[in-house]
């Protein structure tokens, strides 16, 4: 072989000195142990370079021939034993095209002389069919002193790899932004990086041989030497261990992460501890710095959760303190002005933050009642230290600090009094943070937090913490304070919009309930209307507005005004509803007017509910009525509806029925007449009138709802064989809503109950007379004669008198047969009939006019008139009220010569 065999393109490797080999079995000596005493004879396994690399080794005899051959040759070569001895080495493992080289050198080798160099051989184990191996041969005699060699040959790849390993861990030990150090197994420093120097500011070659005494305080050096001895021990490592100590000729404390693990030799041996720390100091106030924030946040999210579930002012003040008290501070109480407890808008001084103000809420985690602790803002505090107690009323001074907080709207820090312990607490505290509760932009009371010496100091964190708490209950404060204000308006509204309870009606019974759908609010858009009419008809009206809240109780009020108006106009049930409906249309829009109303109404409309769109309903007035006319004379009742559940009608024993009543569209949509539907009703007969609330919710549809309303009507005392034309109304509409599911809280319900009763042919005097001028003493008579037989005498002269002057009208400006009738209920009603289209006219007449002072007369002698159209012409009427025994009616003769 020659130093640079052929065909080998690498370069030649060499040593540069010689290694004198131990003998097999041996151990190489722990470094650490021989700077104490001598090497030792191990039975461990060697850990040294030779752990990580395969040395194999092989004699040549006098020859040139193989004469010893190694296990480890045997494994690097793939050749054992008896393959290779007595083999020529070159013929044995060496390529052919290498063969010749590698005899001249063979040659040379024998001559005695040392040889370095690389040798190819066969490696079948590889992709290229050979390897090179690094050969070193050493000059041999044997036993006979001829010459002879002892090689040793190393494959070149695992020389690389270590190289390659050895240059990567210096790369990451001296090139890391962390800490490195290495321990040995007598927990001594062997080795550190630069980073690590960098910290505790010494050259790296100092740090050899140090313990962790040296380097940290007692206390934590024991924890480290505790550590890398039970990592040592166990194998087990250690990760993000905390270490506090001082840098040196740095006064702050440092933090330190230090994670530990073992490390190994390559057959195992443990051979010391390795670590890695990290300096964690900002992250370690990064990480405070964010727990304080999650604390803050998750007593605000507290906050969040505990205050403002209660729409009572004292009670938000409290669920302040709760979550401020001990959490945030260790006392705390709330202020509000004393104008805006009691309803006041603006109560004077509350500018300048002078205002009365009462203490609702005091909390205390350092005491068990109310102490002068921010108090400290009120003038004579120190001469007069009583406490303000709950529900006291005061007042801070203008120049008080607290006063300047309310006026300014901006939080003061309020330092605590220097005294001993003997004194009152308030001379115990910290710090108090004086916080204007401000909800929008309006300045509703004072919170103040304190804490006591010994706890942390309020820091900017904490200032924010307190405004953010101290506003969001002053928004639910002011939330309840609006809210309170605007149910009483509510309250009065709906109260005003609804009929007396026990509303009154010729010919008729009446029972009627109201369940608001919102039972804080008590407003809705459902209502119920018992309207008189002249000769003693009577008008029945249930509706419904689209939408819950103030806002469809006002609507709810305009039609609900609407209908009565029209109502008193005496037109019919269709025409009311479709004058209602033009009327409906106007509401939502600018001026009243209709443009765009109609085109878009009905798209707003799927079975009588607005449509989930993206129009805007805010503007939109759809409301479901159905309007009903009695007549107690003729037991006749005419419907008309406007999308509304069908009333019910239950006759005296029969089931109640659905009345087939045309549902027509709801009103404000427009675009479709209204039909009508007369019915005669028997004496004892049931009509109820409800809302959709009543019959139908999310747990059952409508029809099912209307079957159960039949149902209870049918059995409305619970046993069988009776119904609701038999019990007292009363009772029967408790019944139906006990029976019912009307606790749902989905929409208003609205009940009107109503038993027929019509007039008996006694109460009834109707007469039709010829249009002559004998009519008029006739009618006279008539009248006469029916008052005197209904005992009516006191009225017999005022009744004649306008009885003559309506009959005198209808001969005079009316046409064809004239019809008197008179009514007698809970008031007289006289109407005159006549075939005439015209209708009269009230005028005030002149001192010479011979005419005019008819309706005159009428107006001051009844206790009401008017006129209205029939199907053959016009219908005058007036009314009086019953004598009662302790009033006189008006004097006729007075009456008369008043009008001149």
């Amino acid at each position: 072989m020659s130093e640079k065999p052929a065909g080998a393109d690498m370069p030649e490797e060499t040593v540069g000195s010689q290694v004198s080999p131990m003998p097999q079995g041996s151990s190489m000596p722990d470094m650490s142990s021989m700077s104490s005493m001598s090497a030792v004879w191990q039975s461990s396994p060697p850990g040294s370079i030779y752990d990580y690399i395969r040395v194999a080794s092989f004699a040549l005899g006098p020859d040139g021939r193989i004469a010893q051959w190694s296990e480890r040759a045997a494994e690097l070569l793939g050749l054992t034993a008896s393959q290779a001895i007595g083999k020529d080495p070159v013929e044995a493992f060496v390529p052919p095209e290498y063969q010749e080289t590698g005899q001249r050198a063979v040659a040379d080798i024998l001559d005695g002389r040392e040889w370095t160099g690389l040798v190819p051989y066969r490696n079948p184990r590889t992709p290229s069919g050979h390897g090179i191996a690094e050969v070193y041969v050493m000059p041999a005699q044997d036993e006979h002193g001829k010459r002879a060699a002892l090689c040793i040959a190393v494959d070149v790849s695992a020389l690389r790899g270590l190289e390659t390993d050895l240059a990567s861990s210096q790369a990451v030990f001296g090139q890391s932004p962390l800490g490195f150090f290495l321990f040995g197994t007598d927990l001594r420093i062997l080795r550190v990086n630069e980073r690590f120097a960098k910290v505790f500011g010494r050259p790296t070659e100092e740090y050899r041989g140090t313990t962790p005494h040296d380097l940290l305080p007692r206390g934590e050096a024991d924890r480290l030497a505790a550590a890398l001895r039970q990592v040592l021990d166990s194998g087990q490592s250690l990760t993000d261990m905390p270490i506090v100590g001082q840098a040196p000729g740095s006064p702050d404390r440092r933090r330190w992460s230090v994670s530990l693990y073992r490390l190994h030799s390559g057959s195992g041996r443990p051979i010391g501890v390795a670590g890695l720390a990290t300096d964690v100091t900002g992250r370690r106030r990064a990480e405070q710095e964010a727990a304080g924030v999650r604390r803050n946040l998750a007593l605000l999210n507290e906050a969040g959760a505990r205050i403002g579930t209660s729409l009572d002012l004292e009670t938000t003040a409290r669920e302040l303190l709760d979550v401020a008290v001990p959490q945030f501070c260790d006392l705390a109480s709330v202020d509000l002005y004393q104008g805006l407890l009691s309803g006041d808008e603006a109560p004077p001084g509350l500018a300048d933050g002078s205002a009365e103000l009462r203490r609702v809420a005091f909390a205390s985690a350092v005491s068990d009642g109310p102490v002068p602790f921010g108090d400290i803002c009120r003038v004579n505090t120190v001469e007069d230290p009583k406490p303000i107690q709950v529900g006291e009323v005061h007042r801070y001074p203008f120049n008080s600090l607290c006063a300047h907080a309310l006026r300014t709207a901006q939080v003061r820090v309020v330092p605590g009094r220097d005294g001993s312990e003997a004194l009152e607490l308030g001379a115990m505290l910290q710090s108090t943070l004086v916080v204007p509760m401000v909800a929008r932009d309006t300045v509703v009371g004072l919170a103040q937090f304190s804490r006591t010496k010994g706890s942390e100091p309020f820091g900017e964190r904490d200032r924010a913490l307190a405004v953010e708490l101290a506003a969001r209950a002053a928004v639910s404060i002011d939330n309840a304070r609006l809210y309170r204000r605007e149910h009483e308006r509510a309250l009065i509204l709906q109260r005003s919009l609804l009929p007396p309870g026990d509303p009154e009606a010729a010919g008729l019974d009446i029972a009627c309930r109201y369940l608001p759908g919102n039972a804080a609010t008590e407003v809705g858009g459902d209502w119920f209307d018992v309207i008189e009419l002249p000769g003693h008809r009577t008008a029945l009206v249930v509706g419904d507005v689209m939408g819950r809240g103030l806002r469809a109780a006002v609507a709810m009020g305009e039609l609900r005004t609407a209908v009565r108006t029209l109502a008193l106009l005496d037109l019919e049930p269709a025409e009311v509803l479709s004058a209602l409906d033009e009327i409906a249309r106007g509401l939502g829009t600018p001026g009243g007017s209709h443009a765009g109303a109609r085109s878009g109404s009905r798209a707003l409309v799927r079975d009588g509910r607005a449509a989930d769109d993206s129009s805007d309903l805010t503007e939109v007035y759809l409301a479901t009525c159905v309007y009903a006319v009695y007549d107690p004379v003729t037991r006749r009742c005419t419907f008309a509806n406007a999308g509304h559940p069908p009333p019910v009608l239950v006759e005296p024993g029969e089931d109640a029925l659905l009345m087939e009543v045309p549902p027509g569209l709801p009103l404000g949509v427009g675009g479709e007449p209204f039909e009508e539907i007369e019915v005669e009703l028997p004496d004892g007969a049931l009509l109820a009138l409800y809302t959709d609330g009543l019959v139908e919710s999310r747990d059952h549809t409508l029809d099912e709802g209307l079957q159960a309303l039949r149902a209870a009507l049918n059995t409305p005392d619970g046993a069988d064989g009776g119904n609701a034309a038999a019990g007292s109304l009363e009772d029967v509409c408790d019944h139906v809503l006990s029976t019912l599911d009307t606790h749902h809280g989905e929409d208003d319900i609205a009940l009107l109950m109503a038993r027929v009763q019509g007039l008996s042919a006694e109460s009834v005097g109707d007469w039709r007379l010829p249009s002559a001028p004998q009519s008029v003493g006739r009618a006279r008579e008539l009248a006469r004669e029916q008052l005197e037989s209904w005992g009516l005498d006191d009225l017999v002269d005022t009744t004649e008198l306008l009885v003559s002057e309506l009959v005198t009208n209808a001969l005079r400006y009316g046409e064809g047969e004239i019809r008197l009738r008179l009514l007698l209920d809970r008031t007289l009603v006289c109407e005159v009939w006549d075939g005439g289209l015209v209708q009269p006219r009230r005028r005030r007449a002149r001192d010479t006019d011979e005419g005019g002072r008819g309706l005159q007369l009428v107006g001051l002698l009844s206790a009401g008139w008017g006129s209205r159209r029939t199907p053959l012409g016009k219908t005058v009427w007036f009314e009086l009220a019953l004598p009662d025994g302790r009033s006189s009616s008006p004097d006729s003769v007075e009456a008369l010569l008043s009008l001149w």
